[in-house]
Formats: structure tokens, sequence, C-alpha cells
């Protein structure tokens, strides 16, 4: 793990490349000692339905939501959620230069007994196969 989850407003489409997102977020995560590689996942989901602040018709989003396993110190993964939002700022500048648009980032901490995985990939990646 982690698993970063990314929901977007569909305008958002129209001026920036959702896989460039998804690209620099995961540089930022494979390059991070702190996160074996055959765990790193990360889903964009276009929000089809949403409203943003004041509801105006140019309002956009980008809400990420990073679930990771426990076992990381607070300053490791305030370190990694660094690296995550300004990779998102980059991508992002041109629409973070508008007053219509709202980026947000979350860490999430997943108790493992209350977590269940099958995962062969890690097998794999690990050169047990």
């Amino acid at each position: 793990m982690p698993h970063l989850s990314i929901d977007y407003s569909p305008s958002l489409e129209d001026h920036v490349q959702i896989s460039a997102i998804c690209s620099a977020l995961h540089a930022v995560l494979t390059a991070s000692d702190d996160f074996p590689t055959a765990g790193i996942r990360i889903r964009a989901f276009r929000a089809d339905h949403f409203m943003v602040a004041d509801g105006h018709a140019k309002n956009d989003f980008l809400a990420m939501t990073l679930s990771v396993g426990s076992g990381r110190s607070k300053a490791q993964l305030k370190a990694v959620g660094d690296l995550l939002f300004a990779a998102a700022q980059e991508v992002l500048k041109e629409r973070l230069a508008t007053p219509h648009f709202a980026l947000s980032l979350e860490i999430r901490v997943i108790d493992p007994e209350l977590s269940w995985k099958d995962t062969p990939i890690h097998h794999r990646l690990s050169g047990n196969s």
C-alpha cells in the first residue's frame, strides 16, 4: 500500500491531462523508500455530479486521498504528503492561478486488523514468482 484515490470535476479534463497528474504522483510514490512498488495504486475518478463552494459553473476541483498501511511515522507521511501535493500543484499550476479551483490531499492510515488483501503482484515483484 499506498493507494491514492483522486476525485475530480469533469471540466478539469478540458485544462489538464488526468494521466499526467497520475504519472507525476506515481513518480513521487515510486521514488519513496517508504512504500513497496507492488503496493502502489493510483485511481482517478471523474465526479459527474458535484457541487463546489458557491456552485459557480467554472469551479473545478481535484481531491486526493492517500490510504496507507500503519507503521509509518507522522514525519514520514508528512514528507510524502508534501511531495505529492507539490507534484500536483506543479501539474495544476494554471488551474491554481484561477479563482475557481480547489486542490486537496488527505492521508488516512488503515488499521491492519481491519484490512484484507490478496495480492499476487507482491509475490511477482519480490522475485519469488
